[in-house]
């Protein structure tokens, strides 16, 4: 059986899909389901899926976004376009971005089955993971790349020396000396570069309130998140995202 994610922003709609593809009859599941493309995005970092349908037009990332956020991350995951008749140049967008085919909604059996048995026609033996990308056993790899690699994981969250120290089994004195020499930098300042260039990406490519991102990034004080932000980057969050409408 073959698992599917879909990425759209009405529930009920996400509902109709699940049953239009059991009605095919094809050996395809939904295995997952997204209400906009960051989600997805979250979604994908810890479940591995076949194939994604996801619609346009939706807050917070729209599926374009998504498509480009997801080759960016050397993601090959096949992805079918959801549309209306309205949006066809974002169609051929998506096509250009490396989608592999689209479905205009209301989705219908007679459409879908065709597009899913497509796919399995062209599947190759050697289909590549559509999960995330195979890592080392964590003894090919030096404690700092490990922490390095827990400190992504744990995103949007923080993560503290001592917890990353306890995670590679060493003491936190050591892994601070460690880190610095491998790193060129402090543990500390570069867990809050990888989280100010985390939300550097949210407020390029979603619509989240900038309070949101800074929850999101496990800040309950948003003047807090602001002035990190600006201290980092050069301008404050909300100047920022002003300048992407430049």
């Amino acid at each position: 059986m073959h698992s599917i994610l879909v990425v759209e922003d009405e529930r009920w709609v996400r509902a109709a899909i699940k049953r239009t593809i059991e009605r095919t009859r094809l050996p395809f599941t939904v295995a997952g389901e997204c209400g906009n493309g960051l989600e997805a995005l979250d979604w994908l970092e810890k479940n591995r899926v076949d194939l994604v349908l996801t619609d346009i037009r939706m807050p917070v990332m729209d599926g374009l976004t998504f498509l480009d956020q997801l080759r960016e991350r050397n993601r090959s995951l096949p992805v079918i376009i959801l549309t209306g008749h309205e949006s066809f140049s974002f169609v051929q967008q998506a096509l250009r971005a490396g989608a592999m085919d689209y479905l205009l909604k209301p989705v219908e059996v007679d459409e879908i089955r065709p597009c899913l048995e497509k796919w399995l026609k062209e599947r190759t033996l050697a289909v590549e993971p559509s999960g995330p990308p195979p890592e080392k056993e964590a003894g090919e790899r030096s404690p700092v790349e490990q922490v390095i690699d827990l400190i992504r994981k744990r995103l949007p969250g923080d993560i503290t020396l001592t917890e990353a120290a306890a995670a590679v089994h060493l003491n936190a004195s050591y892994l601070s000396q460690l880190f610095k020499q491998r790193m060129n930098r402090t543990f500390v300042d570069y867990v809050l570069q990888v989280r100010m260039d985390e939300a550097e990406r949210l407020l390029r490519h979603t619509s989240l309130r900038i309070s949101e991102i800074a929850e999101r990034l496990g800040y309950s004080d948003i003047s807090g998140f602001s002035h990190t932000f600006k201290r980092l980057k050069g301008r404050s969050p909300s100047e920022f995202r002003k300048t992407l409408g430049e």
